[in-house]
């Protein structure tokens, strides 16, 4: 299967990602978070230094939960913003 490369906006996101991750461990072991989620310590340092910018979704819900984060936080912090004054919202 080929990968198509990812774009700038997935990359970003994947760092966002990262970064909100790091934030949430705080003090934790990224070994002890990495095992009580069920991922490698490996893959959990790959995606909070942002080199795995689309991890899969049962991985992000693990360490989401390892760490107190709700899946609605995590997709709010990590989205695209909308642009000030588009004044397009989507329906609920």
């Amino acid at each position: 299967m080929v990968r198509l490369p990812l774009t700038p906006a997935e990359l970003e996101r994947g760092e966002r990602l990262g970064a909100l991750l790091r934030r949430a461990r705080g003090e934790r072991s990224m070994l002890s978070v990495a095992l009580d989620a069920g991922v490698s310590p490996e893959t959990l340092r790959k995606i909070e230094s942002g080199r795995v910018a689309t991890p899969a979704f049962s991985t992000i819900a693990a360490i989401a939960h390892v760490l107190g984060l709700s899946l609605d936080a995590v997709w709010a912090e990590v989205s695209p913003q909308p642009a000030r004054g588009s004044g397009a919202q989507l329906a609920s």
